[in-house]
């Protein structure tokens, strides 16, 4: 999906108005918590999630399957 969109100014600042199909699309109402990452040749990458947690999760997961056993113990 490519939608376009210009940076306005909104106040003392600069900002974006994301179209509502976007926001749809995203899973987003207002309020809600965007992130913003990026990478060395400034490509910028917007989510609803954020990617630092998905992969700590991943990493919990994987403990808990190898410690599968000892975590169940502990439990009891």
């Amino acid at each position: 999906m490519i939608k376009e969109t210009k940076v306005r100014r909104i106040g003392n600042s600069l900002g974006v108005v994301l179209p509502k199909e976007v926001l749809h699309d995203m899973k987003v109402e207002e309020g809600a918590t965007l992130y913003i990452t990026g990478d060395a040749e400034g490509a910028v990458r917007l989510t609803a999630e954020n990617p630092e947690f998905r992969e700590k999760m991943a990493i919990a997961e994987e403990l808990m399957d190898r410690y599968r056993n000892a975590l169940r113990e502990l439990a009891k």
